[in-house]
């Protein structure tokens, strides 16, 4: 079966069509804008991740130490509260009396 001339010439306008098409989105791809904006958009995608990672870690980190010091029920743990409110205080009250001395 061959085509006829105007099979042919509708083929060969369909595949300029295509290559047009094609060469478009290639000159689109490595334009240097588009390219600038694709490396942004790593940044910043890293950056959240990033972002994110430190945020749960950070929440983690403050709920394992606030079960340090609450119940489940939400009660202060006095016996661990007490001893690090003095510690906080002692620290205060020597940062103050050097503060005051070197005056």
């Amino acid at each position: 079966m061959s085509e006829t001339p105007a099979e042919i010439e509708a083929r060969i306008a369909k595949r300029r069509q295509d290559l047009a098409a094609t060469l478009d989105e290639i000159a689109v791809r490595v334009h240097p804008r588009t390219i600038a904006g694709d490396v942004r958009a790593r940044a910043l995608s890293a950056v959240d991740r990033t972002a994110g990672r430190a945020y749960v870690a950070v929440n983690r980190t403050v709920g394992d130490v606030r079960s340090q010091f609450v119940t489940e029920d939400g009660r202060p743990r006095l016996e661990r509260v007490v001893p690090v409110a003095l510690v906080a205080v002692a620290a205060v009250g020597v940062m103050l009396s050097l503060r005051h001395r070197r005056r």
